[in-house]
């Protein structure tokens, strides 16, 4: 993604370039670009002069939303997720846990500085 905001915009870029350039395996990359397009973060264009190019501007890419569907949740356990919670099943009661509020005061943490970082900081 960072490397496709770099490109001009709505160019572009055949998954061989990037994939070259970034040192991504080719398949692994098709995977990954097939599903950022289902999800709307990527546009597509076949045949000569085709390519894969960014859906949307850069900056308002949040780094939070890339990492949620590239990766799954931002928080490191599944009982502190707001998009993915889980119970714990090692947990009689959340709401005497220590664990779990650091966790969700880290996730609280994390969450603020990637909601406010774009793709176009990685640029």
């Amino acid at each position: 993604m960072a490397y496709l905001a770099r490109q001009e915009k709505n160019k572009p870029v055949l998954i061989g370039q990037i994939s070259d350039q970034e040192m991504i395996p080719k398949k692994f990359l098709e995977a990954i670009l097939l599903d950022l397009k289902k999800l709307g973060f990527v546009n597509s264009k076949q045949g000569k002069g085709g390519g894969y190019y960014l859906a949307k501007e850069p900056e308002v890419i949040s780094l939070a939303a890339l990492i949620r569907v590239l990766e799954g949740p931002i928080a490191l356990l599944p009982c502190v997720s707001i998009n993915y919670y889980e119970k714990c099943d090692d947990c009689p009661n959340e709401g005497v846990c220590q664990l779990n509020r650091v966790m969700a005061e880290l996730r609280d943490s994390t969450l603020e500085i990637l909601e406010k970082k774009t793709l176009n900081d990685l640029k």
